[in-house]
């Protein structure tokens, strides 16, 4: 939330002294965007359901999933101005990688913004459900998100659910999970951070 706070202190400040040269009324539009400055920087707590479980990294609309040939699957999100954009680890363990990648800023909601926009990239391993496993997941630029935040560094421990970075307005986010794990959502979906479960660790035969 301070970013929200600092975006939105400016604007009241514009505000006010828009308010005290010309009137009230043409200060109105810095009150609205101070407004939406503090809701799109909202970080709720939230609570990680128990179990052998990937959740969503970011609040949104699931765009599409995507099965490649060795059997994983890449979950595409899709966040809009309104939707949360703290993100957060799917699943509890070490940062073995982050890379970050320049590149375009076509709409996020294009297929291509996945391998065509500027994006930083993490990988995580752990132990869920009593199997090493490896999660991938990108916080992907938009047409109008221009910055990405990362609050991590490779060799961090992360806990359930706990926050890797910030997306500043609308962007996308990709999750790649290894043929270890059944999807559980679907495209079209509404999804919540770390409350939202994406994917269960299969049975081992």
């Amino acid at each position: 939330m301070s970013y929200g706070y600092s975006y939105a202190t400016g604007l009241l400040i514009g505000g006010a002294a828009v308010t005290y040269l010309v009137g009230w009324p043409w200060a109105v539009p810095f009150y609205i965007l101070a407004v939406f400055c503090l809701n799109f920087f909202r970080d709720p707590e939230r609570t990680m359901p128990s179990g052998p479980v990937a959740v969503s990294p970011a609040d949104g609309k699931v765009m599409g999933v995507r099965q490649d040939d060795a059997g994983g699957h890449t979950i595409s999100i899709f966040l809009n101005v309104f939707d949360v954009h703290v993100n957060r680890t799917p699943i509890p363990g070490t940062i073995t990688a982050i890379s970050y990648k320049t590149g375009e800023f076509l709409n996020a909601a294009n297929p291509k913004a996945s391998a065509a926009n500027e994006q930083n990239v993490f990988t995580v391993e752990g132990p869920v459900g009593g199997r090493n496993t490896k999660v991938v997941f990108s916080q992907i630029a938009g047409l109008i998100a221009r910055r990405i935040i990362c609050y991590k560094k490779v060799g961090d421990v992360l806990q359930p659910g706990e926050r890797v970075g910030l997306m500043k307005f609308g962007s996308r986010m990709d999750v790649v999970l290894g043929p270890e794990w059944q999807v559980t959502t679907t495209a079209g979906s509404r999804v919540r951070a770390v409350e939202s479960v994406i994917a269960r660790m299969k049975e081992t035969a």
